[in-house]
């Protein structure tokens, strides 16, 4: 079988290949993701072999050309845990994707936000910076480019006191939301154009979750470097970013391991050689570890390199990984550094699910067609089986009754929040 790299990613593999091996189909031989020859097109395809004849435990398969024991459904060596993660009721309500504004008459340039202000300040209430991920991994501090109209749940005749805000989206907004079919139905679907003055998605789960939050957690939602950064919560967050209704320094180090980049990319979905970041798949089934001491000091500590390093060489969190990453990249200090930092974070990691003995061997390895500094090869199959146990154990916990959790307390993960 032949088919785009995603039959093996997310909804495409739990309906297609998940099925066809939960109903006696092995895979024998695959190729996870290639360019396709001789094409113009950036297309990266996948194959799979197989059958549903029996195949002995002792005869090899083939994943990449390299002989394995089993090939998953992910088309790569499969580890000795099967099944898929599931999602855990704990890390629930803690991870968002940010606002769909739908209309850029939402958005305007710092200046004329500025200038609205100062002509009355009641604009302020309704004026925020418009944060999104090419702003978080490409400017040096993270901040937003733009500012956006935000009404929330104002009514119209509440919004309408906001002049110079609501005049603009009368102009740029309202006929686009309102636009109609050649049958004189509207084109977009309700209640888009009846209430034309707010957002597609306004989100209003997350607003609530990081409502007493001044700092919280966010991370692009397609990246090379999947990694959270820490910013102001006086802003709006696009729908290309994922949102943690945290500010906790060990939530920080645990969301910027190799353990959380691992599990990332083999649960959610690629775009290019950049990873599509999902929530669903990718943090809630996420097991977290109890917050430590050794934790909260190693996610401090990325956080101040991380920011030292933009700010130094004037960069964007894009290019200090793309450094970081580089093996030719040998003598700078402040890159050798961020990669100790990250050394000491999946160490804490480690010890905060008590996993002892496992040589994390960090170097710079290339995975799924992306160079990173990480945990070496020979353990990476381990770690995910780990992880996937742990999952699993959670989920058992989650669907037995409550009495016979009494004295579990201690071994469970605190959740973020």
């Amino acid at each position: 079988m032949i088919a785009t790299n995603t039959v093996a990613q997310g909804d495409s593999r739990e309906v297609g290949l998940d099925s066809m091996v939960s109903d006696g189909f092995t895979i024998t031989r695959a190729v996870q993701s290639r360019s396709w020859p001789a094409s113009s097109a950036n297309l990266e395809y996948a194959a799979v072999w197989g059958t549903r004849e029996v195949v002995e435990e002792d005869v090899p398969r083939i994943a990449d050309d390299i002989a394995v024991r089993r090939i998953s459904t992910l088309l790569e060596p499969a580890g000795r845990v099967d099944g898929m993660p599931a999602r855990l009721a704990e890390n629930s309500g803690l991870a968002f994707i940010g606002c769909y504004v739908l209309g850029m008459g939402f958005v305007l340039e710092p200046e004329e936000a500025q200038e609205w202000i100062a002509s009355d300040t009641r604009n302020a209430e309704v004026l925020f910076p418009y944060l999104n991920g090419e702003d978080l991994n490409q400017r040096p501090d993270s901040s937003a480019s733009r500012w956006v109209i935000d009404f929330n749940d104002r009514t119209e005749e509440q919004a309408a006191t906001y002049k110079l805000p609501y005049h603009r989206l009368v102009e740029r907004v309202k006929p686009e939301r309102q636009r109609r079919k050649s049958n004189g139905e509207y084109a977009l679907r309700k209640p888009l154009p009846e209430r034309w003055w707010q957002y597609g998605e306004k989100r209003p789960a997350m607003r609530k979750a990081i409502a007493d939050l001044s700092e919280v957690l966010v991370i692009a939602l397609v990246s090379k470097s999947v990694m959270p950064l820490r910013v102001s919560t006086n802003q709006v967050f696009s729908h290309r970013l994922g949102v943690y209704a945290t500010d906790s320094f060990a939530d920080q180090a645990v969301l910027s391991s190799s353990l959380h980049w691992l599990w990332a990319i083999t649960y959610s979905s690629t775009l290019e050689t950049r990873v599509n970041y999902s929530p669903s798949d990718a943090f809630l089934t996420f097991p977290l570890p109890q917050r430590t001491e050794r934790l909260e000091a190693a996610g401090r500590a990325l956080e101040n390199g991380q920011r030292e390093l933009m700010a130094r060489r004037g960069i964007g969190l894009t290019d200090v990984y793309n450094l970081v990453a580089d093996p030719a990249v040998t003598g700078a200090e402040d890159v050798g550094h961020l990669r100790n930092l990250h050394v000491e974070v999946d160490a804490a990691v480690l010890e905060a699910f008590g996993w002892r003995g496992i040589e994390l061997d960090h170097s710079f390895y290339t995975v799924r067609k992306m160079q990173r500094w990480t945990v070496g090869a020979s353990n990476r199959v381990e770690l995910l089986d780990l992880l996937l146990e742990e999952n699993h154990r959670r989920m058992q916990n989650q669907l037995a009754p409550a009495s016979t959790l009494s004295g579990t307390a201690d071994a469970e993960a605190m959740p973020l929040g």
